[in-house]
């Protein structure tokens, strides 16, 4: 009663804390969420060697059951005292029990499930794998035929958010923060690809719940939208490639020279601008006769440098990158003239026999580029992509995978070009 009265303090007069659906929920799994509070409250050197012990008592499977003589064994690398009070705390939060009769130290029930739980998310700890975690707390209640609104609402909140970042960087029109939102991107695509085959699952089955059908659409949606961005990115740094603006004969462009410098520590910036102000700013009133003076002697009596001498950074880097360019450029302009073929013979094709090349890379851009065909956007280019989405042909491709028998490319989809 103590507990629920100090609970009741944090809410307005009138009302209580069962009354509210989510306070509820929290309230009906109090038991659980007590062994969490045992486990985190403190210090985090306190809080990881509890954890610690707690995942190595659960780890020993064969024999779950412990003596003290074998905890103090099996935790030799700890102070004993420490060891003797973390068993303690424990023990009388419920997440250990000392069996009286046999002497032993056995797993609590809410033991189990505070151990599960922090498997699941030390499993996805390395990386971008928050879109992961909650992909796999999806197909976890799927499987059992429990899917929670609230788990899916978190992941429907996440591509949300993830979709609205990668959309900010489109419209910066920054190179840089498109490059990082495309490799993000890629890092979290293995979980999108996950999750659609878990809400195909959902929507499919017939028994699910209509809030969790109507939030599993949405999350759907979500996932084909982020589908079309890969195309986006692709176009989007085209484009912004196009616009470069090459230094001289170097192979040099500005993009190399800007992430050069964004490489750079602060203090070596400082040196490289140190001289190359040459003169303060001096003041002077602004009056007809000093401004015709001043104009007079920038324009015909300031004597100026003839020969001004700057060094750039060395130029390895921006012939890889203009040997990638070109690489792409041919790729492209082979696949616009394999497809034109087709066009004239007035027939379709086999996607995977249009797509397949021989390595992975050239492969990957190949389908890229055909994901493009039928784009008004992309067809206003100036350039051999927009040709080829001027085609007058369709991609349909199949929910099937084709094996093909190739040394890098282990499936892909199946469909086919159809002529428009």
């Amino acid at each position: 009663m103590q507990d629920e009265n100090e609970l009741s303090q944090f809410f307005a007069n009138g009302f209580a804390p069962d009354d509210l659906p989510s306070m509820a929920s929290l309230l009906r799994a109090r038991h659980y969420l007590d062994a969490f509070i045992t486990l985190f409250r403190g210090g985090e050197d306190e809080v990881l060697v509890r954890l610690l012990i707690l995942r190595e008592i659960g780890a020993r499977a064969d024999a779950p059951r412990w003596s003290p003589q074998d905890l103090q064994m099996h935790f030799s690398y700890l102070n004993p005292i420490k060891l003797d009070t973390v068993l303690k705390r424990l023990r009388e939060n419920g997440l250990l029990i000392w069996d009286v009769d046999e002497q032993l130290y056995a797993m609590s029930e809410s033991g189990r499930v505070a151990l599960a739980a922090l498997g699941t998310v030390v499993q996805f700890a390395d990386g971008d794998a928050e879109l992961g975690y909650l992909t796999s707390q999806v197909a976890a209640g799927q499987s059992l035929g429990q899917v929670s609104n609230e788990v899916l609402l978190n992941l429907l909140a996440r591509l949300n958010e993830l979709y609205t970042d990668f959309e900010a960087a489109l419209e910066s029109q920054s190179e840089f923060q498109i490059r990082a939102a495309r490799e993000k991107l890629e890092k979290v695509w293995q979980w999108v690809e996950k999750g659609t085959d878990v809400i195909r699952t959902v929507l499919t089955d017939e028994t699910t719940d209509p809030r969790v059908y109507q939030i599993a659409q949405s999350i759907a949606l979500a996932q084909a939208r982020m589908l079309r961005l890969t195309s986006v990115f692709h176009r989007r740094l085209s484009e912004l490639a196009s616009q470069r603006v090459h230094l001289g004969q170097s192979g040099l462009s500005t993009t190399n020279v800007a992430d050069w410098l964004r490489q750079q520590k602060q203090e070596k910036l400082a040196d490289l601008g140190r001289d190359l102000v040459l003169f303060h700013p001096e003041p002077a009133f602004v009056v007809s006769d000093v401004l015709l003076d001043v104009t007079e002697f920038e324009i015909i009596e300031r004597e100026r440098p003839t020969h001004v001498i700057s060094e750039m950074p060395q130029g390895a880097a921006a012939q890889e990158v203009g040997a990638v360019e070109a690489e792409r450029l041919l790729a492209a302009e082979a696949l616009f003239d394999e497809l034109s073929l087709l066009v004239a013979q007035g027939m379709g094709g086999d996607l995977p026999t249009a797509v397949l090349a021989p390595t992975y890379k050239e492969t990957a851009y190949r389908l890229s580029l055909l994901s493009l065909l039928g784009d008004a956007e992309a067809a206003l280019e100036k350039s051999v992509v927009a040709d080829i989405v001027k085609l007058p042909l369709r991609l349909e491709i199949s929910g099937e995978l084709h094996e093909p028998d190739h040394p890098e490319v282990a499936s892909i989809s199946a469909g086919r070009l159809m002529s428009q």
